[in-house]
């Protein structure tokens, strides 16, 4: 049974109806793949994705939230196991009781397991530890001829494995994965924040200073101008062992903490986001942070998903959404960087959602987002005027720099624009070619970018 039902991303820019079902079972998910219409079928996790990913205008939309079930933890091996389904948010919590926690954890927790590695996601650790993809031990997929694979990167049809591994759902649908994980003492991260000058002083202590830390990331006022362009608040950490904790904490030291704090309400007003607000709330952040601090204990949720916190945070924006861009230029491509933000800083485009952080290792996924450098990613009101022709430039300047934009973040690129960026994607189309032939998979995301 479906229903239809009105569907966005998390930046509510372009909503699409689609026939929403919610398959339980491994079975049930073929059992949909093989009812899909003319408009084909696509698996929605949470709906974290900013832009269309998870929407297929008129098709079938299985909804695999209710693929989901109790991790399975196998400390020998150092994996967890769950359904796809499993949010990253039940997974952590389950890990954390028993003292272990994610290889990789994207910036919420609100995504599912198959979600996060149809996106291949990053987290903080990029530069140390890669993306999500380099942790799947293994994954099962269902394919639209109904057959059921077992892939991995050493074992099964490898070339699909690394095929679904940022391949946005558009090869199967993933209904169990298993992924690697790490001991850790307590539920805190051991934090030191600086705060730079400018962005030459950002870059300086990011390049010099990142390969000492598993975790690293820079807010980025992008409304500053003048000698303070591009100065930021960096924050950097390890996981804390149980002497790092004050005496209160030792008690309970593997005590995860999790719920909403507040919540946005439903009307926002008009206009709220301009330069004028956010340049204020980007001064007084900045501000407020410390010089320099040492060593401070941050419960694992306030570090790694601050926004969890706020229920419903991207209704800020109001009625006509929001807009993320995120880019990757390689190191030494620091000119394109400084000319993106120059060019926000120019415009006064209110971002107060601006983190930089450095990339490491990819991954083989032909459609995976991470290369080595620098990663810049913001949020921007969708209705904010030239903001098409502003981005266009940005795109056209990191595509000379050998970058790319990240697809799971995307809801405005231009198909040229990303088939330029991805050298991988014919090899990638011709996977998925192989294992659907009759092109049954399908998204508003590559319908627009003209993927498949």
């Amino acid at each position: 049974m479906s229903r239809r039902t009105l569907l966005s991303g998390w930046g509510r820019t372009a909503p699409t109806v689609a026939h929403v079902t919610h398959p339980r079972s491994a079975e049930q998910v073929a059992e949909a793949l093989a009812q899909a219409g003319p408009r084909g079928a696509l698996a929605r996790g949470l709906g974290r994705s900013y832009g269309d990913a998870a929407q297929a205008a008129g098709g079938l939309v299985l909804d695999c939230t209710e693929l989901t079930g109790q991790p399975r933890l196998d400390t020998e091996r150092q994996e967890v196991t769950a359904p796809a389904g499993t949010s990253v948010e039940r997974i952590i919590a389950h890990l954390l009781r028993r003292g272990h926690f994610l290889s990789v954890t994207p910036g919420t927790s609100h995504v599912t397991l198959g979600g996060a590695i149809a996106a291949d996601v990053h987290g903080k650790n990029h530069h140390a530890d890669s993306s999500i993809g380099a942790h799947v031990r293994s994954l099962t997929l269902i394919t639209p001829d109904g057959r059921t694979h077992r892939l991995g990167p050493d074992h099964g049809d490898t070339e699909l494995f690394w095929a679904t591994v940022g391949g946005m759902g558009l090869t199967g649908v993933i209904t169990e994965a298993t992924v690697g994980v790490h001991p850790v003492e307590t539920a805190y991260a051991r934090v030191d924040t600086d705060r730079t000058r400018d962005l030459d002083s950002t870059l300086e202590l990011m390049a010099r200073t990142d390969h000492a830390y598993r975790y690293t990331v820079c807010w980025v006022d992008l409304l500053a101008k003048g000698s303070s362009l591009g100065r930021g608040v960096l924050t950097r950490a390890h996981h804390a062992q149980l002497t790092d904790l004050p005496l209160p904490q030792r008690r309970d030291p593997l005590r995860h903490r999790t719920g909403t704090s507040m919540t946005v309400p439903p009307g926002v007003p008009l206009g709220l986001f301009n330069r004028y607000t956010v340049g204020a709330f980007n001064t007084a952040y900045y501000n407020a942070a410390p010089h320099r601090r040492r060593g401070q204990a941050q419960p694992i949720g306030g570090f790694f998903h601050p926004l969890d916190a706020v229920s419903g945070w991207n209704r800020v924006y109001g009625r006509s959404g929001f807009v993320q861009y995120q880019f990757v230029v390689p190191f030494g491509a620091e000119d394109t960087l400084r000319a993106v933000v120059e060019g926000l800083s120019r415009a006064d485009a209110p971002s107060f959602l601006a983190v930089l952080k450095r990339m490491g290792e990819p991954t083989p996924g032909p459609l995976s987002f991470p290369r080595p450098g620098w990663t810049l990613a913001l949020d921007l009101p969708a209705d904010l005027p030239g903001l098409a022709r502003l981005l266009n430039g940005f795109d056209e300047r990191v595509i000379e720099a050998g970058g790319r934009l990240y697809l799971a973040k995307d809801s405005r690129a231009r198909p040229e624009t990303v088939h330029a960026m991805y050298p991988g994607l014919d090899a990638w189309r011709a996977t998925r070619a192989r294992v659907d032939p009759d092109g049954v998979l399908i998204s508003d995301l590559a319908r627009r970018l003209e993927l498949a």
